[in-house]
Formats: C-alpha cells, structure tokens, sequence
C-alpha cells in the first residue's frame, strides 16, 4: 500500500540526512536489529552493579541534603524537586565540590551549567560559539561522532586535527589553524577527550596537556575537553590531570557526564565555562551565564528529580566518584586485559590483524587488511553472531577505514570469549577473500 508523502526532506535542515547524524541512530540502534549477537560495540557502562535500591536511596539523601544543609522548609524542598528549576541546575554546588576533591580543579559553582547529558553541554557550547560562516571547529581524528553531529545541528564545520598515539599532533594541530585562518575562516576551538578516548582509546601524555595549553594561548584558542572516562586509568596507574586541571589561563570549558560513573538512565551531565565575557555596556560576567540563556530555549532546564538522584550519590560518596568507581574501574581493567589475551590468543605474531592496548577506559581498536563498513558489520551480525563498530563512523570524509572499534564496557569475560571467536571467524573468512599477492612478493 502506497502511503502519501507529507514533507520532502530536501525541505528540511541539510544535518538531518547528515551521515553523522544516521551514525549516531545506527551506532545506539544496533543492537536492537541483533539481539542475539554478541555486542562488543556499545560503550555503555558495566549493568553487573546496577542497584535497584540506590535511586531511592540518593534521592532521599539529597532531599535531606536540602533540608539539613541547604535550611530550606518542607514547601521549599518539595518546590526544588518537583517544579521547574533553575536553569544552571540545583547540583551545581555539588558537581563544583566534586570536581575539587576527584580533578584538583576549582571553579565558581556559578561556572557550572548542569545539562541533559553531555551532549547537550556541546550542543550549547557549539551553538554559543558558531557566530557567523567564517567560524570552524578544529577536532581531534577520528572524533566522537556525537561531536561531529552536535556541529552540524548549528553549521559549524568540523576541520580534523591528526590524533596519533600521544593523542593529538600538535605540529599538525598549527598548520590547521594557519591553514584556515589563511582561508579568511575563524577557528573557535579544538574538541579534545585527553582520556582513553572514544573512538581510539588514546590518552594524551602530561606534557602534551601542558603543550597544547601553551599552544592555545599562543593561538588565542579555546579547548574544548571532553572526559567521561577520566576515573578508569586499567590497574594501579595513576590519573593524569585534565586539561582543566592544569588550565591556569582560562583556554578550556570542560565537558563531564554522569553516566559511566553513577548512573546513564539519569541523563545528567554539566559543562564549566568560567571564561569571562565582556558584554557591549561594559559588564563582565562568566561564559556559563551565556550558555544558560541558550539552554533556557532548549530544555529550559534539567530534570530536578534526575539532578536530585545525582547529587545524593555525589553526596553518599563525600562528593568522590574515586572510591564509589572501583569495582567498576577493576571490572574495565579485567575485561581489557581478557580482550588484549584473547587477540594475541587468536592473531598470533605474523597474522596481518593489529590492535592497541590502550592504558584505561572502554575501547580498543583492531586494525584489519581489508575495508570495514556497515555492510560487513551487518554480516557480522547475521551470520557470524557478533557485533563491533565501524571506525569510518568516526570519520568525517565518507572513506573507508580497515579498522572496527572493540569495546569492553558492558561485557562479561565469557561473552569477550564468544565474541572473539565469532570475530576471529569473521575475520578468517574475510581475509581468505583477500586476492593472492603475486608469487613474486615475500
């Protein structure tokens, strides 16, 4: 039956029908085609130590919190909960606290905006900062395709930097910046996630922080840092501090998220901008400030109740995600470790099949001798029963890549097992397609 069509979606915003935006919807989708198949794709966090109980639980501790810390009366707290709330949060103060006591980083609560996850954060901090054509974003390749996908929702450009096993190509990061000023545009900000990094899994060495925060003060550039994984470094390694941490001169606005380290069903994440922003009479006042407007048309502000959930952890917790993350930091650790042992395991020395051992976070990447796209993920699923993700999605030029990223997050070591086997099959049949190299060639 032929249905009759309403709009024509040449008509609609060209990011729509953007491929990062379909990346975005494939990459959270897939495993819904395959239920069956073993999915090391999504980078969620480990559900072993899910706990019915502690929702509950923080919610009453921060209603408490309220009351007890806070002075407010019973009218009062049931307001803060159950109606609209302020714009910039009502964890601000806790977060703040947090961030102090978990990064050595110490801003004005007044700097942090609470947000609906982090995506939000860089949908307002992109939007605040594309103020006309010439402006461009600089990021880091391959790039975290909600990123490329929060760009294209406000038309701004995405120019790649070379990434590299250090995390970032700073030589390459000035020839982008000379390059597309040369070109009359205006580089905004460069996307970083210095930790264990979605997609590559790289993380970038303290003097390499150091540098690039040099380099954007030279260049007058804003960083944009992104670190959902910062608190699972695999072993007994130590934390490097975060851009922010280091950041004595103002260059960075600081992205965090709750959802690896308490809870991803409550959708809170935050952004701190304590850059300073002189207005047309004169006025200074924070960054943060200009984002909430922003924010106030589009979610007009962050569910309390959620907020209220997040902050009663934080407050459980003495406002440390450290020591309430251990059991989850030495499941991450194990579960790389298997996944590094089962790679060796079944691509011996000599075999064409590489992969990184990143030191922490969720992914590894497998480098293969023939292109990866979604066709043969959807052969993967259907007939080999195991699920990855594609690099190209990652990617910004549309070409193909012979890389598929790994992630260990939400799996069990016999489910990295039975994943691995269907891969290695995978990967067996593919690269006996592969045409013969001449006789001549050793």
């Amino acid at each position: 039956m032929d249905h009759p069509v309403d709009l024509d979606l040449a008509t609609l915003h060209p990011a729509v029908d953007d491929p990062a935006l379909n990346s975005m919807n494939f990459l959270n989708e897939v495993a819904g085609h395959w239920p069956d198949a073993v999915s090391l794709a999504a980078g969620r966090p480990y559900e072993e130590f899910f706990d019915d109980d502690a929702p509950g639980r923080w919610l009453d501790r921060f209603r408490r919190h309220l009351a007890d810390d806070l002075g407010q009366q019973p009218e009062q707290v049931r307001r803060t909960l159950f109606q609209y709330g302020r714009t910039k949060g009502i964890i601000h103060h806790l977060i703040a606290r947090n961030l102090a006591v978990d990064e050595d980083v110490h801003v004005d609560d007044e700097a942090v905006v609470v947000t609906v996850g982090c995506q939000e954060a860089m949908l307002l901090v992109l939007r605040a900062l594309r103020a006309g054509p010439s402006d461009v974003l600089l990021a880091v390749a391959p790039t975290y395709v909600g990123l490329t996908g929060a760009a294209r929702l406000v038309d701004l450009p995405v120019r790649p930097v070379a990434g590299g096993p250090t995390g970032i190509d700073l030589a390459d990061l000035r020839i982008q910046l000379r390059r597309a000023r040369g070109e009359g545009l205006r580089p905004r900000a460069c996307y970083v996630m210095p930790d264990f990094a979605n997609p590559s899994g790289t993380s970038m060495p303290v003097v390499d922080r150091r540098r690039l925060l040099d380099l954007a003060a030279e260049e007058d550039l804003l960083l944009i840092e992104d670190n959902p994984y910062g608190l699972f470094p695999a072993g007994d390694a130590d934390r490097r501090p975060t851009l922010k941490a280091l950041d004595t001169r103002r260059r960075v606005v600081y992205l965090g998220s709750f959802a690896k380290t308490v809870l991803p069903g409550a959708r809170i994440g935050y952004l701190v901008a304590d850059q300073r922003v002189a207005g047309a009479d004169g006025a200074v006042g924070l960054f943060a400030d200009q984002l909430a407007k922003i924010k106030s048309m589009v979610t007009v502000n962050t569910s309390p109740l959620a907020q209220a959930v997040i902050g009663g952890a934080l407050l459980e917790h003495g406002c440390s995600l450290v020591a309430a993350n251990r059991r989850e930091r030495a499941a991450y650790t194990r579960n790389r470790d298997h996944l590094l042992a089962g790679l060796r395991q079944r691509f011996p020395a000599g075999s064409p099949v590489r992969w990184n051992a990143p030191a922490g976070g969720f992914f590894v990447v497998v480098t293969v001798p023939f292109p990866v796209d979604d066709a043969l993920l959807r052969r993967s699923a259907e007939r080999y029963g195991v699920l990855w993700t594609p690099m190209a999605h990652f990617y910004d030029d549309g070409r193909p890549v012979d890389a598929l990223r790994l992630s260990v997050s939400a799996v069990t070591p016999e489910q990295i097992d039975l994943g691995l086997d269907r891969l290695a099959a995978l990967i067996t049949d593919e690269l006996a397609r592969l045409p013969a190299a001449p006789s001549g060639d050793r």
